[in-house]
C-alpha cells in the first residue's frame, strides 16, 4: 500500500467528518437551506473520493503510472469540487469577494473526478 495516498486519504476523511458535523450543527442557523445542500454536496463528494483514494492505495505496489494519475486527480479534484462548494455555501457569512469568481472550478474538480476514475478503470483493466 502506498503510505502518501492512505495519508491523503486520511486527511481528507477526517476533513470530510469534521465539516459534515460543522455544516449539520455549525452552519444550520447561519446559511439557508439552498446553501446547505451545496455544503453537503461537497461533503459527500469528499467521502466518495476519499474511499476512492484508499482504494487507490490497493493498486499502487504496481507503480502504475495510471494510480498516479488517478491519485492526482482525485485529490486535486476534491480541492477544487469540495473546497469551491464549501466557499460557495459559505460566501454569505464569509463575505469574501473573490467567491463570486470561482464557480468554474466546481466543474474542474468535477471533471478531474471523471478522469480520475477513467484512470482507474484503465488502470484495472490492464493488471494482471
Amino acid at each position: 500500500m502506498n503510505k502518501r495516498i492512505i495519508l491523503t486519504a486520511s486527511f481528507f476523511g477526517v476533513v470530510a467528518v469534521l465539516f459534515g458535523a460543522f455544516g449539520a450543527h455549525g452552519l444550520k442557523a447561519s446559511i439557508d437551506s439552498a446553501s446547505l445542500e451545496i455544503w453537503q454536496k461537497g461533503v459527500d463528494y469528499q467521502f466518495y473520493h476519499t474511499f476512492a483514494l484508499l482504494y487507490l492505495s490497493t493498486f499502487a505496489r504496481y507503480r502504475n503510472k495510471l494510480i498516479n494519475i488517478a491519485y492526482f486527480c482525485f485529490t486535486f479534484g476534491i480541492i477544487l469540487f469540495s473546497g469551491s462548494l464549501y466557499l460557495l455555501a459559505t460566501r454569505s457569512i464569509l463575505k469574501l469577494d473573490f467567491v463570486n469568481i470561482i464557480g468554474p472550478l466546481t466543474p474542474i474538480g468535477g471533471l478531474l473526478f471523471v478522469l480520475g476514475w477513467i484512470m482507474l478503470f484503465f488502470a484495472a483493466f490492464k493488471d494482471k
